[in-house]
């Protein structure tokens, strides 16, 4: 009777065994699912991260030099120009845009690496490059100064972070 006994004994031990084990794969499964999905929303920029922090650079110093007259970006930004220039609205808009999309999100999305982030930072920055082109064209248009070299050198710098951001979000496709 013993034996019996025994027997049922080593039989729930198995069976318990058996659900530890299945309860480890299901564990597992579940860690490896987490790893991927935490993979999926995540980027990993490699070479581009250095030309798209260069680039950042590059607007930062444009914001320094004269975009409209003798008045520089951080002029133009904050609305501190000279009222002769008459500035408008469209290269106040693009100082605003460039160095929100340009410098905050694109340093935003460097370091957090969000898959999100990327695509925004993309269509901000292809966005920058219409507006600061619109920009220059308005300021080419008006009887007072044209666009200075920092405005320039602005949409150049949103061209190329526009374009790193754009392959960046298109290499997952």
């Amino acid at each position: 009777m013993r034996v019996g006994m025994r027997d049922d004994r080593d039989d729930e031990e198995r069976r318990a065994e058996g659900h530890g084990e299945a309860g480890e794969v299901a564990a597992l499964r579940d860690e490896i699912d987490s790893v991927e999905q935490a993979a999926l929303r995540t980027v990993d920029p490699g070479a581009r991260a250095v030309v798209i922090a260069v680039a950042v650079m590059v607007l930062l110093v444009s914001a320094l030099l004269p975009w409209i007259g003798g008045s520089s970006g951080w002029d133009v930004l904050r609305g501190t120009t000279q009222p002769a220039l008459d500035v408008g609205l469209l290269p106040r808009m693009f100082a605003v845009v460039a160095l929100g999309f340009g410098v905050v999100l694109s340093v935003l999305t460097l370091l957090t690496r969000r898959w999100g982030l990327v695509w925004a930072s993309a269509l901000g920055c292809a966005y920058c490059v219409v507006d600061g082109v619109w920009a220059i064209w308005s300021r080419q248009t008006t009887d007072g100064p044209g666009p200075g070299i920092g405005m320039v050198l602005a949409v150049l710098a949103v061209l190329v972070l526009a374009s790193q951001w754009l392959r960046l979000a298109w290499s997952r496709n």
